[in-house]
């Protein structure tokens, strides 16, 4: 049977799909229109990634897929099939702090807290993005082999993550003590 458009009417809904997360083969089923958000948070129950404007622009939403940064509320679950996410609560498997939350803690670098997951995973990506010489719009040398990160190159690189309650001040050098 065929819509309109040429489109199948009534086809397959739903998908499986396998994610590493956390370390860990993880087979779902899930919707097609599923984000990876809503499979990590909701089908999961790891709500350390937290869901904020659902349009990608606070961050609140930033894990690790593949070990680079990406905003799971614009990611369909099924897109990722076959691919390694890290969220907050696996960034330390061994129960110990990872070196950016214990930065986070040492500066006192979140308010409410509610953004400070994916603050910290963002931060995780870009040191390793600066690590491997990435340069940012600020970048004074973009083609230079290295980064030194200041603090305009770490407000630059995080400028993707929004913190309401404008915890910055403590953000910024949080980051530049975990990249030490």
């Amino acid at each position: 049977m065929t819509g309109q458009a040429g489109g199948t009417v009534g086809a397959a809904t739903h998908g499986s799909v396998t994610l590493t997360v956390n370390g860990r083969p993880t087979s779902l089923d899930v919707d097609h229109r599923t984000t990876l958000l809503d499979a990590l948070r909701e089908t999961l129950g790891l709500t350390g990634t937290k869901k904020g404007c659902d349009r990608g622009q606070c961050g609140a939403c930033t894990v690790l897929l593949d070990g680079r940064r990406a905003n799971a509320c614009l990611l369909l679950a099924v897109a990722c099939d076959g691919r390694e996410v890290v969220t907050v609560e696996g960034l330390a498997p061994d129960g110990s702090l990872h070196p950016v939350q214990q930065a986070f803690v040492a500066a006192d670098a979140f308010q409410c807290g509610y953004c400070t997951p994916g603050q910290i995973c963002s931060a995780v990506g870009m040191l390793a993005e600066a690590r491997a010489g990435w340069p940012s719009a600020v970048t004074p040398d973009p083609t230079a082999p290295t980064v030194t990160l200041d603090e305009a190159e770490v407000r630059e690189r995080m400028s993707g993550n929004i913190c309401r309650c404008a915890a910055y001040v403590n953000i910024v050098p949080a980051v530049l003590q975990a990249a030490r």
